[in-house]
């Protein structure tokens, strides 16, 4: 039997823009690449822009494979007030008097930064989509109630300073005064960058929420590989099946009988060049089309994925 060739299959790299949700980008993607078989491998909140991995077709089955990646971003803290969402999306809650901003030294600031760095017990943002009973917390929120969460552990590998910027109060404007902090973030998958905003204000005692976000990598993909949904030749930024697990994976390449043996799901004693690895392998087969992923367990193989297999996604 002849491989099949409908498609497309691939992983793209897409930068959201603002306004739009994670549901919407992966809704325009299937109409410009006309298919169904669409997911994304982590969600951006409306307001947040940059890197999004959106699976296609067969790839999608990569994504579970993705969503634990480490995260990169660059994001604006406002200090001087909370809102309802931890963002600039919420009601304004409590607002801090301009003096308590201006005695925020650098000192200070990076005193309270110290206490967000490493591996600590974070606890999420309330309107996160974490279940609670079942219930998204976000709905429980917005529903009246007052979610408490409990900590999760997560690791922030880097949280440094690239500017602030300082704005004056204007009553007769309704304006109240405010210190924006642009940060760099890196970070394990699960931290919520909101919740950062949030206990940095508490720190400093003047509150704070996230104004602005921007996703600059996930794992080994950055922002600036990435295309617009709107680009007319959206196809063409496809990166095959193959060449997303030889980059993300430990590679074995697999011949035409070792290879069949994978696809059919059987267990094989473990080749020598990946006896000892630890976690999921890429298998390759002679073409270069990845055949699937396994695991090596008490010296035999474990399927975890198969692909179909197909021509064209090599």
């Amino acid at each position: 039997m002849s491989p099949r060739t409908d498609g497309p299959h691939g992983l793209l790299l897409l930068d959201k823009p603002a306004g739009i949700t994670s549901h919407d980008l992966v809704s325009r993607t299937r109409r410009a690449l006309g298919t169904r078989k669409v997911g994304h491998a982590g969600t951006l909140d409306p307001m947040a822009t940059g890197l999004m991995l959106v699976g296609v077709g067969d790839a999608t089955r990569l994504l579970t494979y993705l969503v634990g990646e480490d995260k990169v971003y660059e994001a604006t803290v406002r200090f001087g007030s909370t809102t309802t969402t931890e963002d600039a999306e919420g009601e304004v809650k409590c607002v801090a008097d301009e003096s308590a901003l201006r005695a925020i030294t650098y000192d200070r600031l990076e005193a309270a930064l110290a206490t967000q760095r490493g591996a600590i017990n974070q606890v999420p943002s309330a309107v996160s989509a974490i279940k609670v009973d079942g219930v998204r917390s976000y709905r429980r929120v917005r529903d009246g109630e007052d979610v408490q969460l409990a900590p999760r552990p997560v690791t922030i590998t880097e949280l440094r300073v690239l500017g602030t910027e300082f704005h004056r109060g204007d009553a007769e404007a309704g304006a109240t005064a405010s210190l924006e902090v642009r940060l760099r973030v890196a970070c394990s998958s699960g931290t919520y960058v909101r919740a950062i905003a949030r206990d940095l204000g508490e720190e400093l005692g003047v509150g704070a929420h996230l104004s602005a976000l921007r996703r600059l990598e996930v794992g080994p993909y950055s922002v600036d590989d990435a295309a617009d949904v709107a680009d007319p030749d959206l196809a063409s930024f496809l990166r095959s099946p193959g060449e997303v697990a030889t980059r993300q994976f430990a590679v074995y390449e697999a011949s035409e009988e070792v290879a069949a043996a994978l696809r059919n799901g059987r267990k094989i004693e473990a080749p020598d060049e990946v006896a000892e690895l630890v976690g999921p392998i890429a298998a390759i087969d002679t073409s270069g089309t990845l055949v699937g992923l396994f695991e090596v367990r008490d010296g035999v193989t474990k399927i975890l994925m198969n692909m179909p297999q197909r021509q064209g996604d090599a």
